[in-house]
């Protein structure tokens, strides 16, 4: 299969190489503003993508670094997801976003779709997803009760509904982790029976 061709796999990490490295960029004006303690949670998104690069670096070297598989799972459905519904509010509210905001909308919703892409993938386990899920909710804290969370001018006004939904998006990706993982947990039980 293409998606698991390790040219592919080569350009894929290309790829996410240059959209972290632009993500962090982008965010490098909000970083300029927020107190050093703060700066590893503030730019989500390029540090999902950062992950995925780990990821995409253990396939290519054919292994499994389950835990940056967790964490990149998780955050790129997450982020992904969460940007599409940021940006398309914006739109919403404002009735323009201009061409960056597309861009936006469809190189985040391309960072959700890999993440689903390989679903089948994925190695990690319960602790893996475990330390995973203490970095995602200790991020939604630190986004939304510290006050770090990404700034979307003319949403800001929507905080308190816009942290709430990024809670149970949380919620619901870390869910979609604890099913891919039983899933698999599934498979390899009903394979060993049946060899035995």
């Amino acid at each position: 299969m293409m998606l698991f061709n390790k040219s592919f796999l080569w350009i894929l990490l290309f790829i996410n190489i240059i959209g972290t490295v632009y993500g962090y960029d982008w965010y490098m004006w909000q970083l300029e503003i927020t107190e050093p303690i703060f700066w590893i949670f503030v730019p989500d998104s390029p540090t999902a993508s950062l992950f995925f690069c780990f990821v995409i670096i253990g396939w290519l070297l054919n292994t499994n670094f389950r835990l940056f598989e967790a964490l990149a799972f998780i955050t790129l459905v997450k982020y992904g997801v969460w940007a599409v519904v940021m940006n398309l509010l914006t739109l919403n509210e404002t009735g323009s976003i201009g061409a960056a905001g597309w861009m936006l909308v469809i190189s985040h919703g391309a960072m959700a779709l890999q993440g689903v892409l390989y679903w089948r993938n994925y190695k990690f386990g319960l602790i893996s997803i475990m330390l995973a899920v203490i970095w995602t909710l200790h991020n939604d804290v630190i986004d939304y009760v510290f006050g770090q969370m990404p700034i979307y001018g003319d949403l800001m006004k929507f905080i308190d509904n816009i942290g709430y939904f990024t809670f149970w998006l949380s919620i619901g990706c870390i869910a979609l982790a604890v099913w891919n993982w039983k899933r698999r947990h599934k498979i390899v039980t009903v394979q060993t029976q049946q060899v035995s």
